[in-house]
């Protein structure tokens, strides 16, 4: 009657279901209505008990260097995403010295870059936003955003972020960009993912000051 047995563990012992996920699309727009890049979305589930917006130790990727060139008198990436723990680099691939600095409380350094020279890899151990500038062209700036939340993108030259299969769940939206007005919160919207189909893209609209690498903003270098 084995067989018979075999049937009976069949029904009885409970299926592992796909848990139930959307994907998430939010279009951020300027006042113009035109798309705007480099704005930080970050995407925190409201019941932190079943879902933590915070990585885990063992869910945590390795930690990652990533690399801020200078050319054409020009930070590139103008916003960069980082882990705590992750490294930054700073290459210089003008035909000019830069000097790069940082008085941020989440580390403060200096490095002087002839053309060709890359900085020793700088370790980023403490979540918040650094802005990094240049003690010779006032006009470069960079902004290193080093968080520990676990949906977070950053916009591209169309305006759009994505983040694949979200859980079910109420969800907090915080939208941040280097040139929202100083002193300005960033934007939150509240949202419900039901988890069986994906919502429509969602437009989130920001209000900037003229960018800062037109025009030096030292206001911003408090970061």
């Amino acid at each position: 009657m084995r067989w018979l047995r075999m049937i009976v563990m069949a029904f009885v012992l409970p299926i592992a279901w796909p848990a139930a996920a959307s994907d998430l699309t939010v279009k951020v727009i300027g006042g113009d209505g035109k798309p705007v890049s480099d704005a930080v979305l970050t995407v925190t589930r409201d019941a932190p008990a079943l879902d933590s917006a915070k990585l885990s130790s063992n869910e945590r990727p390795a930690s990652a260097t990533r690399i801020i060139d200078q050319k054409d008198e020009t930070f590139r990436p103008y916003v960069q995403v980082f882990r705590p723990g992750d490294m930054v680099v700073f290459r210089n691939s003008d035909t000019t010295r830069h000097h790069v600095y940082s008085f941020s409380p989440i580390k403060s350094f200096e490095f002087v870059l002839r053309p060709g020279e890359s900085s020793p890899p700088l370790p980023l151990d403490h979540t918040g936003i650094a802005a990094v500038g240049c003690n010779i062209h006032d006009h470069m700036i960079t902004y290193l955003y080093v968080s520990d939340a676990e949906n977070i993108a950053v916009s591209g030259p169309d305006g759009q972020i994505t983040l694949p299969r979200l859980p079910t769940g109420q969800y907090t939206l915080h939208l941040w960009h280097p040139q929202l007005h100083p002193g300005r919160p960033d934007v939150v919207r509240a949202i419900h993912l039901d988890g069986n189909t994906s919502p429509d893209p969602i437009t989130m609209a920001l209000s900037l000051i003229p960018d800062p690498r037109l025009q030096i903003d030292r206001e911003h270098l408090g970061y």
